[in-house]
């Protein structure tokens, strides 16, 4: 199965939606699996992983309060889509003590948030997780070690030096299962709302204007 980045960044866009994802949000992911898709990542596998993991949980729950040099969720597991998009916000606060980030599920759909931050403050911008980590400079993208499911701590730096960098793709060749995955939770959006949909899934209780 070989699909181009442009399908993978509308399933992407869609799944979140099905996932309940505000657009906002699922726009900003749907760009960050086409970006890691592009750097030679399984961003679908990811993004999948994912959506099955917090599957039924309020946004809420696993978006961190962006205060300090620690960041959280509520919920315990912390939502790499929600704490990506808050970093990228705040690049130009990215200090030398860098951010914290725990219970991070699926470490590896922070990169392309990564990207951003560095092209904003014009400098590489290194993460670094148990077993792996990754740095860019916003436009080629070195990744060590493995992504895990979810890792107790991401630390998120600026600087770095980039050794070798990850091929870029035109196109991607997600497994099966994984492709089935993302369009199970695409075609969420093309069933009526019923109230039990509405109250179930990252971002219930959020409207569209949120």
């Amino acid at each position: 199965m070989s699909f181009s980045l442009n399908e993978i960044e509308a399933t992407a866009k869609r799944a979140m939606r099905g996932a309940g994802y505000p657009w906002g949000l699922a726009e900003e992911a749907a760009k960050a699996t086409r970006w890691l898709a592009a750097h030679d990542i399984d961003a679908c596998a990811e993004l999948a992983g994912l959506l099955t993991r917090v599957d039924g949980v309020p946004l809420a729950d696993l978006s961190p309060d962006p205060k300090g040099t620690t960041w959280a969720a509520p919920g315990g597991t912390l939502c790499p889509l929600a704490a990506g998009a808050a970093l990228s916000d705040r690049a130009a606060e990215l200090t030398v003590a860098g951010i914290r980030l725990e219970q991070v599920a699926r470490p590896a759909l922070l990169v392309p948030f990564a990207a951003l931050m560095a092209q904003q403050i014009g400098r590489p911008v290194t993460l670094r997780w148990q077993g792996g980590g990754a740095v860019t400079d916003g436009a080629v993208l070195d990744l060590s070690g493995t992504a895990p499911d979810l890792t107790p701590l991401v630390e998120v730096t600026p600087g770095g030096q980039i050794g070798s960098a990850t091929p870029i793709r035109s196109r991607a060749q997600p497994a099966p299962e994984t492709w089935a995955t993302l369009n199970r939770f695409a075609h969420r959006t093309y069933a009526p709302a019923t109230e039990e949909s509405r109250l179930k899934g990252a971002g219930a209780g959020l409207s569209d204007n949120d």
